[in-house]
């Protein structure tokens, strides 16, 4: 079999029968077409023929280039991924990533968003008193207090709502359901929404909705945090994924359960949620820093 004819089959798995969001779909081709390119550069069109040779070939290709770690180590798991499925469908037999090492990225702390910052979101003036300035002000609120992803976020319908129970159910990475609580005050922010959402654009099962009707997408979301935040916070990047970090670490200085945040997060290992705890080691070590006051008397 082709590497192209391979490829075409994996596209479908993930597209149709995985159901992967469109985004995740396009950086897994672009990863693998990219690789098929780098092999028929050496007149190799055919999986049989590829060993890790190749696969550590294209890795340095990349690191060559200046490419970031991170980002080489997340082309190596789209080859992966690849990999296994063609070994469960009985076309490949050897396991070419066994041999092949991802390169070491330095530890990254999470940026988030201070909560003197966040308070803003709830200050009046910040948004517009129209339809779409308080859906914006509500996207933005569920953001910080549910930790969601943009994704989550933007395939929320008015069903996931419970305003009774004050929960919101969320439909998370391969498919995984979470409840997530909320609070009085957000759920009134939310009732009050949908009256306005149906008295401007009428029904609709989407939570979020453009001024047509139609849902929004996760781009929409990030254009959203764009637009407001720049003028709210000085976080070093700004994106919807800063509220999620902004969510986990501001419930850890609390002295939150890092357990429970997991499942809050909806992370599949717990490894993924303990780095927020460095997050909050080096909260506390800024708070010793210029409150303690031996601390103070050495400076």
């Amino acid at each position: 079999m082709t590497v192209d004819e391979a490829i075409a089959r994996f596209h479908d798995y993930i597209a149709h029968e995985r159901r992967m969001a469109a985004g995740t779909v396009g950086n897994y081709l672009a990863d693998l077409r990219d690789f098929a390119d780098h092999l028929r550069q050496q007149n190799m069109v055919d999986i049989e023929d590829i060993t890790s040779r190749e696969v550590r070939e294209w890795q340095m290709e990349h690191l060559g280039r200046g490419e970031a770690a991170g980002t080489v180590k997340r082309r190596l798991s789209s080859l992966g991924s690849f990999f296994r499925y063609l070994r469960r469908q009985g076309m490949l037999e050897a396991d070419i990533m066994a041999k092949v090492s991802a390169p070491r990225q330095p530890r990254r702390l999470p940026v988030f968003f201070k909560e003197g910052e966040l308070e803003h979101l709830y200050d009046e003036g910040i948004f517009g008193d129209d339809f779409l300035g308080r859906r914006d002000a509500l996207m933005l609120r569920l953001l910080y207090e549910t930790g969601i992803r943009r994704s989550e976020l933007a395939g929320l319908t008015e069903a996931s709502v419970d305003l009774s129970s004050l929960t919101l159910k969320v439909l998370g990475k391969r498919n995984k359901e979470r409840l997530i609580p909320i609070e009085s005050e957000l759920a009134h922010n939310i009732s009050d929404y949908l009256a306005l959402k149906h008295q401007e654009v009428g029904e609709s099962e989407w939570l979020f909705v453009n001024r047509k009707g139609r849902p929004i997408t996760a781009n929409v979301v990030y254009q959203v945090v764009k637009r407001y935040m720049p003028a709210l916070s000085n976080a070093d990047r700004i994106s919807p994924h800063v509220f999620r970090h902004s969510f986990a670490t501001h419930i850890l200085n609390e002295g939150g359960n890092i357990q429970a945040i997991k499942e809050l997060l909806g992370h599949a290992d717990l490894a993924t949620t303990e780095v927020y705890t460095h997050v909050t080691r080096e909260h506390l070590k800024e708070v010793y820093k210029h409150a303690h006051p031996r601390s103070r008397r050495n400076k």
